[in-house]
Order: structure tokens, then C-alpha cells, then sequence
């Protein structure tokens, strides 16, 4: 935490090494959100509604109470961890206190509407059909904003990261150096 609080992550390689790596799998995760998505539903409610309340038509039957428990279970965990990541780290970019704010509760609810609104649909009706492809498009478009800030600050922070060490110390070490590989 002190390094990105103070900066740090700027001049430790390893630091940034790290979240750069960390951001490439997040990146990947919302890539596969699109596939995982689009493989069971269009931005057409209708879609919505015969995924969850099953379709006659297509022999589909209605998702069950158990397997929507299921589902729900793991997402919350993982989309949890995930937005915390994410909007915590998002709290150390150098934009204004309104956006940072603006952006962690528009992540939150728009990944939190997208989980309920399946629910919504199985039980509480296809009326709420259309809010599935809206809160997947909202939860992904934060979530991609949130990468790419992301990206660009740590690419940022390469740039500016200062120049090798002098010889005495590159071959000493500083007190607080991280160990070399």
C-alpha cells in the first residue's frame, strides 16, 4: 500500500510488474464475461427471458431456484474480490475525489444489478428483462475504464520512474531495495 500511496510503485520495476500482470488477467476475465454472456442471452430481452424462465419453444426449462444460488454464490465472491481490486487500486489514480467516488459506486451497483436482475426476471417477472443487457453493458463499460486507467497510469509510471541507481549502490543495495532476480 505505501507504494502506491506515496508513489513508490513508480520507481519499483517489481511493483509494476506485478499489477501489470495482475491487470493482462482482468483483462482477460472481461474479455470471457463478453463470450460467457452473449453464449447464453442477446441484448434482446426476450433472449433474458426464455434463459431464465425457460422457453417452450426451444425445450428450455426455467432456471431453478438451486442453480441460481449457485451461480449467484461464486459471482458475488469473485465479482467482489475483483471490484475491490480494481476500485481500490483506482483510488490512487490523479483524478478529481468526485470521479473516483462516482466511478466505485457506479462499478458496484452496476455489477450488483446485473447479478439481481436474473433473479428479478425468474421471480419477480419478464418485465424486468431488459435490465440484464443494461446492467452487463454498464458493469463491463466501468470495468473497462477502470483497466484502461489503470494501464495508462502504470505505463505512465514506467516512463517517469527514475534512472538506474549509481554504481555503489546498484552493487550495495539500498537499505529498503527489493532483492534482484
Amino acid at each position: 500500500m505505501k507504494y502506491l500511496e506515496s508513489g513508490g510503485h513508480e520507481r519499483s520495476g517489481l511493483m509494476r510488474l506485478t499489477l501489470g500482470g495482475a491487470l493482462v488477467f482482468l483483462f482477460g476475465l472481461w474479455v470471457s464475461s463478453f463470450g460467457m454472456f452473449f453464449s447464453r442471452f442477446s441484448l434482446d430481452p426476450q433472449s433474458v427471458i426464455a434463459y431464465y424462465r425457460g422457453s417452450e419453444e426451444t425445450f428450455q426449462p426455467p432456471r431453478t431456484f438451486g442453480s441460481m444460488v449457485e451461480v449467484t454464490h461464486g459471482h458475488m465472491a469473485m465479482m467482489g474480490v475483483v471490484l475491490l481490486l480494481l476500485t481500490h487500486l483506482a483510488i490512487f489514480l490523479p483524478v478529481k475525489r468526485s470521479v473516483k467516488v462516482a466511478g466505485i459506486i457506479g462499478t458496484f451497483a452496476a455489477a450488483f444489478l446485473n447479478e439481481a436482475s436474473g433473479w428479478l426476471v425468474r421471480f419477480a417477472g419478464p418485465a424486468f428483462a431488459p435490465l440484464k443487457p443494461i446492467a452487463f453493458l454498464a458493469s463491463q463499460g466501468f470495468q473497462i475504464v477502470l483497466l484502461l486507467s489503470l494501464a495508462a497510469g502504470l505505463i505512465r509510471a514506467g516512463r517517469r520512474a527514475p534512472s538506474p541507481m549509481p554504481e555503489r549502490e546498484a552493487a550495495e543495495g539500498p537499505a529498503d531495495a527489493e532483492p534482484t532476480i
